[in-house]
């Protein structure tokens, strides 16, 4: 084959750019669900936006996206900006949720660690695996930053975008978006407890998940911090405490009356956003997902995610 061939193609009858493959397009989705979800703390969100940014695509003519040079850092951009008007509407619809607001869960999968290969070369000091920024410890943490810097902290320290390029998503200057994710950084490192060993993680929640069974309340308070903090999202749409739960002798009590109160609770271990978590199930349909932060061997944070409309990627999920 000749460095002029077209590979099989019919030659182009003009100079003008060809639009790009719709293959190549359509194999963006993934990282642009990958990045909206961290964004937004929601798949079904994170869903709607990957749409949008493909109905704005689609609606242009060809002549039009083969102006485009780099249609990935297109889509890139136009769902950054969407996900961050979703961010500012979020705030409005968050003071109306009943109860407290957790992200939604999400099921193991490899899938959601996709991330941005190459990109802007970043401080190892200033990076986060992508791994990481999936649990929920993390994207409660994101959760209160401004719109404005959880762009710029997930596009710079996650994706690995540089700053000119975030400046074209935020409308702001280069100078401008180093200092949102230098204040984003800051609040990183004061909310979120240092790393412990998966492994680790994992048999502190097996060892809670079997005192829970046991209904053995002395054995759930050695395993949580005595200032542990224990939230629920029922949206509002089933039963769940409004308030977080402190300390961990009051979680381990309200554990414990939780199964007396609903017999037939099955306790499974799952993997949650990455972590070890545990799934709750009642004759066979998932009820609750629970996600836990640890640091050294005790359960410091617990969140429960009972609304319905946050456990569609759990329905199907096998033991």
């Amino acid at each position: 084959m000749t460095s002029g061939s077209t590979g099989g193609r019919p030659p182009e009858t003009s100079g003008a750019p060809a639009a790009p493959e719709p293959a190549a397009i359509a194999g963006e989705r993934r990282h642009l669900t990958n990045l909206a979800y961290r964004l937004l703390g929601s798949l079904a969100d994170a869903e709607d936006v990957v749409q949008e940014t493909y109905a704005r695509w689609y609606a242009m003519t060809p002549q039009e996206q083969a102006a485009i040079q780099v249609p990935a850092a297109w889509l890139t951009k136009v769902a950054g900006r969407i996900c961050l008007d979703v961010l500012g509407s979020a705030r409005v619809r968050r003071e109306r949720y009943v109860g407290e607001w957790v992200p939604e869960p999400l099921p193991d999968g490899t899938e959601w660690v996709s991330g941005r290969l190459g990109g802007a070369a970043v401080d190892p000091a200033d990076s986060v695996t992508l791994d990481e920024s999936l649990t929920m410890a993390f994207l409660v943490v994101l959760e209160a930053m401004t719109p404005a810097e959880r762009v710029a902290f997930v596009l710079h320290d996650v994706f690995r975008y540089s700053f000119a390029e975030i400046g074209e998503i935020v409308g702001r200057s280069e100078e401008a978006c180093r200092r949102l994710a230098s204040s984003a950084r800051r609040r990183v490192r004061q909310e979120h407890a240092p790393g412990v060993p998966v492994a680790r993680q994992a048999e502190v929640v097996r060892e809670f998940k079997q005192a829970w069974e046991a209904k053995d309340i002395g054995a759930l308070v050695g395993l949580l911090d005595p200032r542990a903090l224990a939230v629920a999202d029922g949206g509002g749409v089933v039963s769940a405490v409004l308030k977080p739960i402190e300390g961990g002798e009051r979680i381990a009590r309200y554990a414990v009356g939780l199964t007396e109160l609903a017999p037939g609770l099955e306790l499974l271990e799952h993997v949650v956003n990455g972590r070890p978590g545990l799934v709750l199930r009642r004759e066979g349909v998932t009820v609750a997902v629970m996600a836990f932060e640890l640091a050294g061997d005790r359960i410091t944070r617990l969140w429960a995610v009972r609304n319905p409309e946050k456990l569609r990627s759990w329905t199907s999920e096998p033991a």
